[in-house]
């Protein structure tokens, strides 16, 4: 294989898109470093930032996603997309990729869609149970499909599946060994238990409100709260910062933050599966119903049915939450059982597993 191969990778959006792109090109820049990677993205979405800060060049499209309602954006979307299209082929010309690896969101359909059309071998790397509307366009001209669920020939050719899971940052590997950093760097107290609740790069509004109303509970319980609400609502709940909750808009240091918790109650996004597997604490999933096909329960669901975390529905956290989180705290014996069963469901490979199949492709 020649030594200096060239990768386009493009995802973006949400971080569940950006940071499997972005474990992927480390990947391969570990195994390869005079590879050289170019990031193509959406012109005015995180990636722009996320990319950038981790070491990578990137270039943005003009492409948003579809919108659940007419709105002025949805009118504008054949335009943007056909000036992404443009631009794609433009940038591919110029870059000459080997291969175009796809994590999803519109970024990632325009890129290579266009690679696929003129026959640059593409890799695309679905990380939900149930496929977005990116990957399902774009699994006819790929060569290989990486995907992190059993199940989904229903979707795509059988023989381009390839079971890898989904890619994950490498330092949550060695979380074991950073409790004693974790607590220094949070300033915890070390004798009380630790709850991190976490609402997405964004924020996921009913997490906050669920929070919110939830203080006094965690206060009654004796723990410390890291609470990651999310850009669009730090300023909404900032105020609630003290001795025993943390409110944060967004945490870098994500292996420190996994390190220092008890507890973890999130959203089930695939790539927050996937993570929180390898991490394997006591999980406390409140899946967001409002995504394609109610993917983010399909993929909790998963995991609760095997005894691996605890799903509670938005519709049942009145009735369960307050029993649920104390018998986490409160009973050791139930949470090692869960930790241990999250534990056996991770593929801590995966981003190898992705790239060993995009390098295939290097001609």
């Amino acid at each position: 294989m020649k030594t200096n191969p060239r990768f386009i990778i493009s995802g973006g959006g949400t971080g569940g898109h950006i940071y499997p792109a972005i474990a992927i090109a480390n990947e391969i820049k570990a195994q390869f470093p005079e590879a050289e990677i170019l990031f193509v993205g959406a012109q005015d979405k995180m990636e722009m930032q996320k990319v950038p800060a981790a070491g990578y060049q990137i270039e943005g499209l003009w492409i948003a996603g579809i919108q659940r309602k007419l709105t002025l954006s949805n009118l504008m979307f054949p335009i943007k997309f056909l000036s992404s299209l443009i631009k794609s082929r433009g940038i591919i010309n110029r870059f000459k990729p080997d291969v175009v690896i796809g994590t999803g969101g519109f970024a990632s359909g325009a890129v290579v869609k266009v690679a696929g059309s003129m026959d640059i071998p593409t890799v695309i790397q679905e990380q939900n149970s149930y496929p977005g509307i990116t990957n399902k366009m774009l699994a006819k001209n790929a060569k290989s499909i990486c995907v992190a669920y059993e199940g989904l020939e229903r979707f795509f050719d059988k023989n381009k599946i390839q079971l890898t899971g989904n890619p994950v940052r490498q330092d949550l590997l060695t979380i074991d060994s950073k409790r004693s950093e974790a607590i220094k760097f949070f300033d915890l107290d070390p004798n009380k238990k630790t709850v991190v609740v976490l609402g997405g790069s964004l924020g996921a509004r009913k997490i906050n409100q669920l929070i919110e109303q939830k203080l006094n509970v965690f206060s009654d319980n004796n723990v410390q709260v890291i609470w990651q609400c999310g850009k669009f609502y730090f300023e909404e709940y900032k105020k609630y910062n003290s001795s025993l909750v943390q409110v944060s808009a967004f945490i870098e240091k994500m292996d420190l933050l996994y390190a220092a918790a008890d507890v973890i109650i999130s959203r089930a996004g695939a790539s927050s599966v996937s993570e929180l597997a390898i991490v394997g604490k006591p999980v406390i999933f409140i899946p967001s119903p409002n995504v394609a096909e109610d993917h983010q329960t399909k993929n909790a669901k998963s995991i609760a049915d095997k005894n691996g975390a605890i799903l509670i529905k938005e519709s049942e956290l009145e009735q369960r939450f307050d029993l649920e989180l104390k018998k986490l705290i409160s009973d050791e014996n139930y949470s090692h059982e869960l930790s241990f069963n999250l534990k056996k469901l991770a593929k801590p490979n995966a981003t190898k597993e992705i790239v060993k199949q995009i390098i295939q492709l290097v001609k």
